[in-house]
């Protein structure tokens, strides 16, 4: 039996922890490159076209994005959040903006409870860009017992099967979707929920 989203609104959009909506839900985050295809792999996974907006600018959105998410499974609804961080990287703006941006982001994935999944979608295409690792190897040093870490790499259509054999050897435990053609999906809420509710 797979958990299947039957709701998903927007709640608020945030500059920071300080106005960030209160912590008393789960809460899936997801990280990535500024053209890694977020908005995209979360409408692709609530099954909602427009819900996360995505820009023909990278790194044109900045702020931490809130969402309702409710899931069905076993004939029960269960609530979580999904949150969608600004991109890294790419971001053309001035370096005082980013700076900033940098601290209420750091300062976000630090100290926000609610936080139980780290989503860090990955482009298939480039799976060891230094900045993917960086940001891995940075929320490697305080992540809580409680939280997962979860690989994702997207593009993957866009690899032929032996490119695809070797980044599943490189990186056993992640999960490549293609948003594209809408698949691996089931995986992935399998995985949250699964961490979350331990069902």
């Amino acid at each position: 039996m797979i958990p299947r989203v039957i709701n998903s609104d927007f709640i608020k959009s945030a500059q920071s922890l300080r106005d960030s909506i209160d912590d008393t839900v789960s809460e899936v985050v997801f990280l990535g490159r500024s053209n890694v295809g977020k908005s995209s792999t979360i409408n692709g996974l609530t099954s909602r076209k427009n819900l996360a907006k995505s820009s023909a600018t990278p790194g044109k959105t900045q702020l931490i994005n809130f969402f309702n998410i409710k899931y069905r499974y076993d004939d029960k609804d269960w609530s979580i959040r999904f949150v969608d961080l600004p991109g890294f990287g790419y971001a053309k703006v001035s370096k005082e903006l980013k700076n900033i941006w940098q601290k209420n982001l750091v300062e976000f994935i630090k100290h926000r409870v609610s936080i139980r999944v780290f989503i860090h979608l990955r482009d298939a295409r480039h799976p060891n860009a230094k900045i993917d690792r960086d940001v891995e190897e940075y929320i490697s040093k305080f992540i809580r017992g409680d939280q997962l870490y979860l690989n994702i790499f997207t593009k993957i259509d866009k690899l032929n099967q032996k490119e695809r054999t070797l980044l599943k050897k490189a990186f056993p435990n992640s999960i490549v979707i293609s948003n594209l053609k809408r698949s691996g999906y089931d995986r992935v809420h399998k995985q949250i929920f699964k961490h979350i509710f331990g069902v």
